[in-house]
Order: structure tokens, then C-alpha cells, then sequence
């Protein structure tokens, strides 16, 4: 398992790195779009196996389609602000989904129940629109240099705490009964590990890149962001375990499914979003 995780981490780094350092924002959206809709169908699927929920696929899939085809268009929008237009009319089509979802309640004489959608419209606002706040950052001013305190947050921080639990093993102390294998002193390493990697990225930029980005501003934010990354993989966890299922699918060797990876990020996309306006 160890070195399936390493060898996928080598070949599929790597990849990410070339959309996005390489990728216009076309090229990223449609980028994330894929990516979301494998994350809802895994997070669909975990439902269905367990037979605990129907979700209501094709709702899913057709408000995340939507919010990456008005997320496509707005780029050749001229309108100001066209983020905030976008997250407004994003919110928009969440609303319009629950809608939908109790009219297909109705419409399916009450054989769909009201958690089947309940779980639709959670898996909406889950997975494509926390995902799309990442092209929301990268088209902000210097967003191909601030997306990277997403990726470095998120995954840096699983790797420090992968580590600590290893190195540690048994005399590591339990977290939470959700996710047993995760421990304080791994989410300890996690939040400092993405503090230190953050701060050696921002010494480059500000030197290569010429940017004048805080450094006690970023020590206070990727703190911030790697916890609320923890919280997402946690949250993640209590899904799996309400499901009765180890990871969401199996992808990505190693690792488990797409929702396996992103899971952190999920979560802190919208709060970066919020925190890297002020840089």
C-alpha cells in the first residue's frame, strides 16, 4: 500500500502541476469539472452501496455541469466583479436545486424520500461548489501563485501527519473515533509541516516572483487552512463510516478514490478564497 500511495503521488503530481502551471483558465475549469463530477459520483456511490440513501444522480450531475458551464462563460464576461456575479448565480442554482429535488419527491409519488434529496443537495454543495472556488482564485490577481497555498495546505498537511503516524506508530494517541488512524500528534505535524512548506514557497515567490507577500500573514492562514483541511478530511471520514466504507472508491491507487484527495481542499477553497483577497 505504501508504495502504491508513492508511486501514484510521482506520476499524478506531476500532472497536476502541468494543468496548472501550464493550463489557462479554460483549461483549468474544465479541468475542475472533471474532477467534480467524479468526486459527486463517488460520493453518490458510497450511498447507493450502503443502501442507506438514494440520491437523486441526475440532479447532482446537472447543477454541477451547470455551475461549470457558468463558471466557462463568465470568462468572457465584462461585467466588474465577475467572481461575485458568479458565486451569487452559483447560490442561485443550489436554491433552484431544492426545487427540483422536492418536485421530483413529489413527482416520484414520495418512492424518493426527503433524505435521498437531502443527501442530493448536501453532495451539491459538498463537492462542485467548494470546487469551484479553486478557478475562482486562480483567476484572481497573482492566482496562479495563490492556488498553491490550497494544494500545499491540503496535501502537506496529510503527508507531515501521514508521517508522524508512522514514525510514531503505537505511541501515537487516537483523535477521534471517527477516523481511527488519524492521532493528535499527526494532526500536530500536519498543521506545522504545512506552515513550514508555505513559508519556504512564499521566501520563492517573493524572491523569484517578486510578489511582497506577508510572512506572518501566511504562518496565520496556512495554520488556519491546514485545521480546517483537517475538519474536511474528518468530515470526509464520517461519511465513509456512516456508509460502512474504507475510501470512496479506488481510482487512484493508494489512495482511494478522487473524494479520497480532495476531501481537505474541499474544505478550504472557500475560506482561502476569503483570506487570499486580502494579499
Amino acid at each position: 500500500m505504501d508504495i502504491k500511495r508513492v508511486l501514484t503521488s510521482v506520476l499524478g503530481l506531476p500532472l497536476v502541476i502541468v494543468i496548472l502551471v501550464f493550463g489557462n483558465e479554460t483549461i483549468i475549469d474544465i479541468f475542475f469539472a472533471i474532477v467534480a463530477l467524479i468526486a459527486i459520483r463517488e460520493y453518490f456511490g458510497a450511498f447507493e452501496k450502503s443502501k442507506k440513501a438514494k440520491p437523486v444522480k441526475w440532479i447532482g450531475y446537472l447543477i454541477a455541469i451547470s455551475i461549470a458551464v457558468l463558471r466557462l462563460f463568465h470568462l468572457e464576461s465584462t461585467l466588474v466583479d465577475v467572481d461575485t456575479d458568479m458565486i451569487n448565480m452559483m447560490f442561485c442554482l443550489v436554491i433552484f436545486s431544492v426545487f427540483i429535488v422536492f418536485f421530483h419527491i413529489l413527482n416520484s409519488g414520495m418512492k424518493t424520500s426527503i433524505i435521498d434529496g437531502a443527501v442530493t443537495v448536501f453532495g451539491i454543495l459538498y463537492v462542485p461548489v467548494m470546487i469551484i472556488f479553486l478557478p475562482i482564485i486562480y483567476s484572481q490577481k497573482n492566482g496562479e501563485i495563490l492556488i498553491w497555498y490550497v494544494i500545499i495546505c491540503g496535501w502537506t498537511t496529510d503527508i507531515f501527519a501521514y508521517l508522524a503516524g508512522k514514525i510514531l506508530n503505537n505511541r501515537k494517541h487516537k483523535f477521534s473515533k471517527i477516523s481511527p488512524n488519524k492521532s493528535i500528534e499527526g494532526c500536530i505535524a500536519g498543521a506545522i509541516g504545512a506552515v513550514i512548506v508555505s513559508l519556504i514557497y512564499t521566501v520563492i515567490c517573493n524572491t523569484y516572483f517578486f510578489t511582497n507577500i506577508s510572512y506572518i500573514y501566511i504562518i496565520l492562514i496556512s495554520l488556519l487552512l491546514s485545521i480546517i483541511g483537517q475538519i474536511g478530511d474528518f468530515a470526509a471520514s464520517s461519511i465513509k463510516r456512516y456508509n460502512e466504507i474504507k475510501d470512496y472508491g479506488n481510482l487512484i491507487p493508494g489512495h482511494g478514490g478522487i473524494l479520497d484527495r480532495i476531501d481537505s481542499i474541499l474544505f478550504i477553497a472557500p475560506v482561502a478564497y476569503i483570506l487570499l483577497m486580502n494579499i
